[in-house]
């Protein structure tokens, strides 16, 4: 297990599950209201309106708080947000990507910036890690919607590159620009997903020592405490016995 993924078992470990559902929420509301911006307010012709609601639905987001964010940017009443990548190295050399969405591209770089900084990183430009990752799509079903073999002929039949099971579930990796149809397919084949996003893989993994996972860590938790950040992705690899130090002290 490595990258975005290990922290996450981290952060849950640790008990941090109430304040993350609800900044998970708000990203998703913003994505919401991003979408129907963007494009057309009917999530069954805008395929971005259509899985952010469908992500939103998955998380047990209530159904008044999605309408409400589809109605901002209908209303007007929705900030105009900014979509920005930021990119650099955090301690270890590790690759670490960001997605932001602001509406005062300042204020999200200088905090950016600062938490790599405070925590043995770098910020870098655009391009300077991304060569490392990969853009594909990756659709997320819960070990209930059927053994491996059933998920993973569903995942051919549909188009998909790939599928990695476990006890915690399916992940169906695609390609980016099959996202939405093989999404569709596998929703007619298997029911609802519990996410479908497009996300940066990493080729490669770099091994990471406990001293500096554990001010990686702490980056990482900086990152996702900003209400600008919708998405980290970075290509750390951790030793299970370091993972299961770091998430018991």
């Amino acid at each position: 297990m490595a990258g975005h993924s290990q922290f996450k078992n981290i952060m849950h470990r640790k008990g941090r599950q109430d304040a993350a559902r609800s900044k998970l929420f708000s990203r998703l509301s913003k994505e919401i209201t991003v979408a129907a911006k963007l494009g057309d307010p009917d999530p069954h012709t805008n395929p971005r309106l259509r899985l952010a609601v469908n992500n939103a639905k998955a998380q047990s987001m209530p159904k008044d708080n999605i309408e409400r964010a589809i109605k901002k940017a209908t209303g007007g009443e929705g900030e105009d947000y900014e979509e920005i990548r930021y990119e650099g190295y955090g301690p270890g050399g590790v690759a670490v990507i960001v997605e932001a969405m602001t509406d005062n591209r300042n204020r999200t770089a200088g905090a950016i910036r600062a938490s790599f900084a405070k925590h043995g990183g770098a910020l870098g430009e655009t391009g300077s890690v991304a060569f490392m990752f990969d853009r594909v799509g990756e659709i997320a079903y819960p070990a209930s919607a059927g053994d491996a073999d059933t998920v993973l002929e569903a995942a051919i039949d549909a188009g998909a590159e790939d599928v990695t099971s476990g006890d915690d579930g399916h992940i169906i990796t695609t390609a980016f620009e099959d996202l939405g149809d093989v999404a569709k397919a596998l929703e007619d084949a298997l029911g609802e997903a519990e996410s479908v996003r497009p996300v940066w893989r990493p080729q490669t993994g770099t091994p990471v020592d406990e001293d500096k996972a554990g001010t990686l860590m702490k980056l990482m938790a900086a990152f996702e405490d900003d209400d600008d950040v919708q998405n980290v992705y970075a290509n750390f690899e951790i030793d299970d016995a370091v993972l299961e130090r770091l998430t018991t002290s």
